[in-house]
């Protein structure tokens, strides 16, 4: 098997060290470490004359820093690319992976225990495209642009089989995992401000990185994005991103509420728990979307949804960043209809009855 060569790039020489013994601690994965650099015009020059199959990146260097390192990659040699970050740095982090980075995600520590390795392995074969240098990327602006206007929606249409009913005995639940920030970018805007349903997500992040994240797609949209808190009640035009700090669901009382993860988790948040839960309490007035992603997070809460007679739709593999999640759903018969991300917001719409 060949190996993925890794090319690992860190001011600090014993982060540096650090993630190449983690990753030469698995041997059976197959990544070897083909390169190091300590900043970004390093990491450029070296991703020209190596040619890694991914990339891991620190965003604070001297010299180059990472987010400049990654436009310039991008447009040059465009390369899987994996932020490891700060939590102090997640706002960067965010920025990074609309500069082009597959994923942001806390530095690893010696318990790490293979997972760093066999994620870049799955990373290392996502095909990645050229970006153009130079366009706009802040997370924070003070001048937004004007929200995307909302998705036209036709009366006459056949895109979606959901059946509309009064928009605030609904809800739509969504999942995802890596690519999901991209997709949820996409996504998110395309929605109108009085969209008349709330909106809750289970995107799998690291510890900290969740207001960051919360921020830069509240920048984005029309809708007002949150980080979701205990005992909410989720209002029309909001959105709720679930903190990795626990599992959200719905309780009986349509109130948010965490739950503390289980040791034997893998997951943070769960997107089957978020799913399930709703099941439980909206029923056949619910709406589950799962994007793009790794593993089967997801696929149990969908089914759930599918029994109690909720909805259920799933991302594309064509538009996928990664078709794992969503098509381990489509396999296991949890999805009515499967969608290329640029229809989904449409399919939303209609699904609350509310037209542009």
């Amino acid at each position: 098997m060949k190996p993925i060569r890794v090319l690992v790039v860190d001011d600090s020489a014993a982060a540096r060290a650090l993630i190449r013994a983690l990753l030469e601690s698995v041997p059976e994965v197959g990544l070897q470490v083909c390169g190091e650099a300590a900043n970004g015009r390093e990491a450029l020059e070296l991703t020209l004359q190596l040619q890694p199959d991914i990339i891991t990146l620190d965003l604070n260097m001297p010299e180059m820093d990472g987010l400049t390192a990654i436009e310039e990659i991008m447009a040059v040699r465009a390369t899987p690319i994996l932020v490891l970050s700060d939590q102090a740095d997640s706002r960067n982090a965010m920025s990074a992976v609309a500069r082009g980075a597959l994923e942001a995600t806390a530095k690893p520590t010696l318990d790490d225990d293979g997972a760093l390795a066999r994620h870049l392995r799955m990373l290392a074969g996502v095909p990645v495209i050229r970006h153009i240098r130079r366009q706009s990327y802040t997370v924070n602006t003070t001048d937004s642009a004007p929200a995307p206007a909302a998705v036209p929606v036709s009366s006459s249409s056949s895109s979606s089989s959901f059946a509309p009913a009064l928009s605030h005995t609904r809800i739509i639940v969504i999942a995802s995992s890596t690519g999901g920030p991209q997709a949820l970018a996409a996504l998110l805007p395309q929605l109108p401000a009085n969209f008349a349903t709330p909106i809750l997500i289970a995107q799998h992040l690291s510890v900290g990185f969740a207001a960051a994240m919360a921020s830069w797609l509240d920048d984005l949209c029309a809708l007002k994005v949150v980080v979701a808190a205990d005992g909410q009640s989720p209002q029309p035009g909001h959105v709720y991103l679930a903190d990795p700090v626990g599992h959200l669901l719905l309780n009986a009382e349509r109130r948010l509420q965490y739950v503390t993860p289980e040791s034997r988790d893998i997951y943070h948040p769960s997107c089957d728990r978020l799913l399930s839960s709703v099941a439980a309490s909206y029923r056949r007035q619910a709406l589950g979307v799962i994007l793009t992603g790794m593993g089967r997070d997801g696929v149990r809460g969908l089914l759930d949804l599918r029994a109690a007679g909720g909805h259920t739709l799933a991302q594309d593999e064509a538009s996928s960043l990664i078709f794992g999640m969503n098509r381990e759903a489509i396999l296991a018969g949890a999805i009515e209809q499967i969608r290329p991300l640029d229809e989904i917001a449409e399919v939303l719409c209609r699904f609350v009855g509310q037209a542009a």
